[in-house]
């Protein structure tokens, strides 16, 4: 409804900008990215990691890997955000003690950032890397049959379109290679975005909005989601949040869907896999079911 005064349609550019900026419900930005890197940092230090291991053949098709104690256990995949233009796997190891610690293996992955890649050909590279992981599953060691998919904002964006139809059969892998899916405010709907500051290295077209918007396409076979999103972020990402937890629904999804409270759109990632935040236990309980599994 465009005549209602909360719609983004009706808003000025400066308003929507802003609704979408997720430096605006913090103080500053730089602790938070500082904090991810320090903590990458400290997982490698303190866990078996294989860094830069190989899913596709171009320069930034590469991913990092820790192992869980068992060999045939499930993964957690995690997609970055920064708006599809910023960020890299470097930065993005957080989860893996949590992870590891309970008996999940755990890969980052990267891919080619904006502008030097538009959106379209950042999905397929998501999607790739998923057949590429299905794939080495045997050498990696990790259950085929156990993939999940996490990510944050922009990377929440990535990991939806994984749910949507049709997309498996292409680079032969099964239809529920995939087997559950965390999004962590993420955007759904690419239309707000355009003409926006941060649309300045997308350039999104009228086609990428709607071919590229999770919101707007047939989803596949249900799978358990998790949509959260944090209590301190704007209002825009919550309702995107609450708008595609509502269609996956209506879909057939079985989703939890939740606010995560103390957290914003920066540090609600560091409780992914963590037993003592709710959504850590969320989310291993999505993995592993109702029985405690550890290492």
């Amino acid at each position: 409804m465009t005549n209602d005064p909360s719609n983004w349609r009706n808003w000025p550019l400066a308003e929507r900008e802003r609704q979408y900026s997720p430096s605006s419900c913090v103080a500053a930005i730089a602790p938070y990215l500082e904090a991810y890197a320090a903590r990458s940092r400290d997982a490698e230090q303190r866990f078996r990691c294989q860094n830069n291991l190989l899913w596709g053949d171009g320069p930034d098709e590469t991913f990092d890997y820790f192992p869980a104690a068992s060999a045939d256990a499930p993964l957690l995949v995690y997609f970055h955000g920064g708006y599809w233009q910023e960020l890299s796997k470097n930065e993005s190891l957080f989860a893996a003690p949590d992870c590891v610690t309970n008996g999940i293996a755990f890969a980052a992955i990267d891919y080619t950032l904006a502008p030097r890649a538009t959106l379209g050909p950042i999905v397929e590279q998501c999607r790739q890397a998923i057949a590429s992981l299905h794939r080495q599953a045997p050498a990696l060691g990790f259950d085929p049959r156990r993939i999940y998919v996490s990510g944050n904002s922009a990377g929440a964006h990535l990991a939806a379109m994984l749910l949507m139809e049709g997309w498996q059969a292409a680079r032969g892998i099964p239809d529920d290679a995939v087997a559950g899916v965390v999004l962590l405010s993420g955007i759904y709907d690419l239309e707000p975005l355009t003409g926006t500051y941060i649309d300045a290295a997308l350039h999104l077209t009228a086609e990428d909005v709607a071919t590229l918007s999770p919101l707007r396409l047939k989803r596949g076979r249900p799978l358990k989601t998790i949509v959260a999103w944090g209590e301190n972020e704007t209002a825009e990402f919550k309702r995107q949040s609450r708008a595609f937890s509502r269609a996956l629904v209506s879909s057939g999804f079985p989703v939890s869907a939740f606010e995560v409270a103390g957290t914003n759109h920066f540090d609600i990632v560091f409780g992914l896999a963590d037993r003592e935040s709710v959504l850590g236990q969320a989310t291993v309980e999505l993995i592993h079911g109702t029985k405690d599994k550890g290492t």
